[in-house]
């Protein structure tokens, strides 16, 4: 990898270019901890209030009546973004597609469980649970790393 540094105060804003032969792991990190830096907290909304929203702190969101719902240990609130704007804003590496209306954060996890149907349940630190589709059960079993070696 090589790099470039460009400093000049006649700029009048920051950018970033990123050049390579294809989008690898190496550069989906480089985005999402550029984005991380840049997106530092969400806007929920509860009755008429609005709060201000770490996504570390969110354990997951959902759909629920046309809404993007944010779930932290505690309580739950509204968004204005759509799922597939969050999907695209916050980091690959720490939040994940469990199913059409539901995106994880892999830190708040606890544990899972198979399903007879090919499914997964999984279980967040807070003690609510989700399920996984089957469509994204790959997803999920490589960013948990559960194809590792079988146990005997």
């Amino acid at each position: 990898m090589k790099l470039s540094l460009n400093i000049d105060k006649a700029l009048k804003e920051t950018r970033v270019t990123i050049e390579g032969p294809e989008l690898d792991e190496n550069i989906q990190e480089l985005i999402d901890f550029i984005y991380e830096r840049e997106q530092q907290f969400l806007i929920g909304k509860k009755g008429e209030m609005q709060h201000i929203l770490k996504p570390d702190d969110i354990h997951y969101f959902h759909t629920e009546n046309d809404h993007i719902i944010a779930v932290t240990e505690t309580d739950s609130f509204i968004l204005k973004e759509k799922l597939y704007e969050l999907e695209a804003m916050l980091p690959s590496k720490k939040f994940i597609r469990l199913s059409k209306s539901v995106i994880a954060n892999l830190n708040q996890l606890s544990r899972f469980e198979a399903s007879f149907n090919g499914t997964l349940c999984v279980y967040f630190k807070s003690g609510k649970k989700e399920y996984v589709s089957r469509t994204y059960v790959p997803a999920i079993k490589e960013a948990l790393k559960l194809n590792r070696r079988k146990v005997k």
